[in-house]
């Protein structure tokens, strides 16, 4: 058994389901290290205690456990030489108390349960230090009557804090300090008895200052009126917190003395408390204990996975005999994976000494070895792909396997090249098979169907599917192989008739149309040389382009520069827009007459645009214009 077989089929889930039940610390704990037996005795005895636990809950209905608390941490603490606290005292009387009703109640119930029974027989009974608790302690508090001197010390105690509560008394009462008062009360604190005093008058009153409020405020003042009482009390505070601790130590010292034999109620309480959480749990799920054997034969009869809740489709299943090796086909999201982590959960289960949900006739085989190879386990951090993740996994298997070993793998083969995957899938199987192994294995590749049905020591089964509502219906059939209805289901999602009639014949023969891809490429290569035909054209002045951000036409100004770019005119102003973002509507020459003058498209347009910046005083215009003048002159 490894860590990945208990994480892929949900072991420690199921663990968690079981520990619900317990009631204490103890049983839970014991669960928490639970593990599944490889010892066919080992494996009967933890049944037969869960079928023992089933029977008494059947018979009694209530098993008292109460009052049982994991006391294992105090007794520790008192073999290090600690003193017990009143609260650790009073769970040590529960315990004790519980582990002696336990003790009773499994008196008289060899009938029902030999060996339980007889466990309670390990469990001493220490009615005398209960005794010794329940006379001492009184929940959290020693009790006074635990000894005269405590009892003597606590009644002078009383008395010094009544003449203390007379004489405070008196001091709220007085005129004199009504002015100094904050609240008219007395407030203990750090167990001294204190007025709450105005802060500005702190220094007025004589005494001593215990506290300060949060905000400065007030002043909790111990009078100086009371300072006799008060040292009296701190005195006898003093004696009393020995005594206790006197009282303590001799009760602490009472169960160090019997600590040996407390760990034993111990030890014992904790297999009580796990036995009947798993028969409670047996009787949740209406469990049955199944046969059980040691050579690879399981044959369960209507079970339950453990996991899954509400209206369940029963399992039937058997493998070790006739075959020792089950090749389980059928569509995807039909159950072929559920049945696989089925049986390795039921196994894991017995193996622990749970009860399983399933029908009379079920025997369940005991393994060494338990190995999965379920999911996707690719390795980002070391770059495994999912397939070699699969192919180290089964590597792994191999190496650890033996006859005592139940394989479940899921898809063996997939994530690659199908022949070769085929390929390795079956000599994997037939390597796992001489080893002796019992193997479960799920595929779509017709070729493990085909060696299968070949191979007088393997089966092939699969799983029902509800063609018609696309449902599968999680039922296995041994003996037939399942078909992914692939094309089928495709179909049914809208897939074309003539791409489905393909893609049988596909499948058949081989026989692709190769045509359609050399049409598609003489396509492909007919449009690349359109686009280069249009991405080498070289703009003229006076074509008319579409400007593709612009959604409209220009005409071109300027040809392409170094950049790129195309000098277009639009909408009265010159733009530059690279080719991309052009595309040509019509040439110059399709435009205008062979010796049309194309400059005078834009000279107008210049003109215009100089009359429109002369109007509006632009200083540019005006220097053009004294420029053309100086100009002129000088000619």
């Amino acid at each position: 058994m490894n860590i990945k077989t208990f994480n892929k089929l949900q072991y420690n889930e199921l663990k968690d389901i079981v520990k619900s039940y317990c009631v204490s610390g103890l049983g839970k704990n014991l669960i928490d290290r639970l593990k599944p037996s490889s010892s066919l005795k080992v494996v009967q005895s933890r049944l037969n205690e869960t079928s023992e636990g089933r029977a008494l809950l059947d018979t009694v209905g209530h098993i008292p456990l109460e009052g049982i608390f994991n006391i294992k941490s105090i007794i520790e603490n008192i073999q290090k030489g600690s003193i017990l606290e009143p609260e650790e005292l009073t769970k040590i009387c529960n315990f004790l108390r519980g582990c002696r009703k336990i003790k009773a109640f499994m008196m008289g119930k060899e009938l029902y349960a030999p060996t339980l029974s007889s466990y309670g027989n390990s469990i001493t009974e220490f009615k005398a230090i209960e005794e010794e608790i329940d006379f001492s302690i009184r929940g959290s508090l020693v009790d006074s009557k635990a000894s005269k001197e405590l009892k003597k010390i606590r009644r002078h105690i009383e008395d010094t804090d009544s003449k203390i509560q007379e004489k405070l008394e008196k001091f709220l009462k007085s005129s004199t300090n009504k002015t100094f008062i904050q609240e008219f009360f007395v407030s203990k604190r750090n167990d001294r008895y204190t007025i709450p005093i105005k802060a500005a008058y702190k220094n007025q009153v004589p005494g001593i200052i215990v506290e300060t409020s949060s905000k400065g405020s007030t002043a909790f003042i111990e009078p100086s009126v009371i300072s006799k009482y008060a040292t009296e009390r701190v005195l006898l505070k003093s004696e009393e917190a020995l005594e206790e601790y006197k009282i303590l130590s001799a009760l602490t010292a009472l169960i160090y003395d019997s600590s040996k034999e407390i760990n034993i109620n111990i030890e014992v309480i904790a297999e009580y408390d796990m036995i009947f959480a798993k028969a409670k749990y047996s009787r949740a799920i209406e469990g049955i204990k199944p046969k059980l054997n040691d050579y690879g034969y399981i044959n369960i009869a209507g079970g339950k996975h453990p996991l899954l809740k509400g209206n369940i489709v029963p399992l039937d299943f058997s493998i070790g005999i006739n075959y020792r090796a089950l090749i389980i086909t059928g569509p995807n999201a039909g159950g072929k994976t559920v049945v696989l982590k089925t049986v390795g959960l039921l196994t894991l289960a017995v193996q622990s000494g749970f009860h399983i949900a399933a029908g009379n006739g079920t025997e369940m085989s005991v393994f060494e070895n338990v190995f999965v190879d379920i999911g996707d386990d690719q390795s980002i951090e070391n770059s495994l792909s999912t397939f070699s993740s699969h192919v180290k996994n089964l590597a792994e298997i191999i190496n650890s396997s033996n006859k005592s070993t139940l394989i479940l793998c899921d898809e063996i083969g997939s994530g690659t090249d199908p022949n070769e995957g085929a390929g390795l899938a079956i000599a994997i199987l037939e390597e796992l098979y001489h080893k002796g192994c019992i193997i479960m294995a799920t595929t779509h590749y017709g070729e493990i169907k085909n060696y299968s049905k070949r191979h007088s020591d393997f089966e092939n089964a699969a799983m029902q599917f509800q063609k018609d509502t696309l449902e599968p219906m999680y039922n296995l059939i041994t003996g037939k192989s399942g078909e992914s209805n692939a094309l089928w289901i495709s179909k049914k999602m809208g897939i074309k008739d003539a791409i489905l009639e393909k893609a049988k014949k596909y499948a058949q023969d081989k026989d692709y149309n190769l045509e359609l891809v050399k049409e598609s490429k003489v396509k492909k290569k007919k449009d690349e040389e359109d686009i280069l035909s249009i991405k080498t054209y070289n703009y003229k002045i006076g074509d008319k382009v579409f400007l593709i951000e612009h959604n409209d036409f220009a005409i071109v100004y300027k040809p392409i520069d170094s950049f790129n770019n195309v000098t277009v005119l639009y909408k009265d102003d010159f733009l530059e827009v690279n080719e991309k973002r052009l595309r040509l509507e019509l040439k110059a020459e399709d435009l205008y007459p062979e010796d049309y003058d194309l400059n005078t498209l834009f000279v107008d347009f210049q003109q215009r645009k100089l009359k429109r910046d002369i109007e509006r005083g632009s200083k540019k215009a005006l220097k053009k214009i004294q420029k053309e003048i100086r100009n002129s002159s000088n000619k």
